[in-house]
């Protein structure tokens, strides 16, 4: 008796890749809907305004792939991916951002993101990174693939000294630097004179001119 073959792919039928898109401006939700909905293969299951929707909504929907701004009203980007992450290990989050900075970036790879798109490039490349990602695959844009490699060539700063150095470029004090880092002031000091060292700065605020140049942190 001849055997059933188990799979026959002319009767297989596709599964689309389930896809959240989390933004809290409507025009940015509706235009990523209006891209991939013309294709076969994904499915845009739902939809969040801020990080606490974003986390109820993928516990209930379950997507495959979730993208995300970093920019939320109510929680960090970095926060949200974190929770999501956690909550659902099977779930890849793509941040779609308009900040393309390699503290930015770095920090939501870290954080678990399996992707980073630029919202000026989203049109060319969204459909592809997402299949990419979901095939188990890192979907970065050359443009902040570019990003990292001109980082990492230069003197690398530590995370916690990118975390200084925004702080310090939000116009702080080394006491509130300290405050809000949960550090002491001779720490942030030490920190501060490693900066100036590693990117030849003759001071705090060229420091910063220096970081917002090659692209370490945004202001």
């Amino acid at each position: 008796m001849a055997c059933r073959p188990l799979f026959d792919i002319r009767t297989a039928v596709m599964t689309p890749i389930k896809v959240l898109t989390v933004d809290d401006h409507p025009l940015l939700r509706e235009g990523i809907a209006a891209v991939l909905g013309n294709q076969a293969d994904l499915d845009v299951v739902g939809e969040a305004s801020n990080g606490y929707e974003a986390v109820e909504r993928c516990r209930a929907l379950t997507p495959d792939i979730v993208l995300m701004d970093l920019e939320l009203p109510d929680m960090s980007g970095i926060e949200v991916i974190v929770a999501i992450r956690t909550a659902l290990p099977q779930t890849h989050v793509i941040v779609l951002t308009a900040h393309g900075s390699a503290a930015h970036i770095l920090r939501a790879l870290n954080a678990g993101a399996a992707g980073y798109l630029l919202k000026d490039g989203l049109r060319k490349e969204l459909v592809d990174t997402i299949r990419r990602v979901h095939a188990g695959h890192r979907g970065i844009s050359p443009a902040v693939a570019q990003r990292i490699v001109e980082y990492q060539a230069g003197d690398t700063l530590t995370e916690r000294e990118l975390d200084v150095l925004m702080s310090v470029a939000a116009g702080n004090s080394n006491k509130i630097v300290a405050d809000t880092l949960s550090i002491s002031e001779e720490t942030v000091k030490s920190h501060v004179r490693s900066i100036l060292s590693k990117l030849g700065a003759n001071g705090r605020t060229h420091a910063v001119t220096i970081a917002v140049k090659r692209g370490l942190i945004g202001l």
